[in-house]
């Protein structure tokens, strides 16, 4: 069975990246286009491995959506990818969560490799 990545971004071609990137290593993409579609994304389907969320979104941001998903008992390892790298923020989102930061533009192999790693 496959193991599904849920990846929240605004951004059509991050996800679009994103998913050429994790693909061909055999993960299935679920997409979500802001904080709030991530959350009942990530509510809706139980068998997320892993989720890949930026942190300037639209309506809901990335740390406020990690928030939201660990209060509702989701457990399943994030990993920000954004243009954003400030310590301060850095240190927000793990301590909501996080559990990796990954800045854009990304290395295709380092995301795969990060991937690997946490997914359950």
């Amino acid at each position: 069975m496959r193991k599904k990545v849920l990846v929240v971004d605004d951004s059509v071609t991050v996800r679009q990246q994103v998913r050429l990137a994790l693909a061909p290593s055999g993960y299935e993409i679920v997409e979500a286009f802001d904080g709030e579609d991530g959350l009942s994304k990530a509510l809706e389907t139980a068998d997320i491995s892993i989720a890949i969320c930026d942190v300037n979104m639209p309506r809901m941001d990335g740390i406020e959506m990690i928030t939201k998903m660990r209060e509702a008992g989701l457990t399943v390892p994030i990993v920000m990818l954004t243009t954003e790298g400030q310590p301060a923020l850095i240190r927000k989102a793990k301590q909501a969560g996080a559990k990796g930061w990954i800045v854009k533009p990304f290395n295709a192999k380092l995301l795969v490799k990060a991937v690997d790693k946490l997914a359950r």
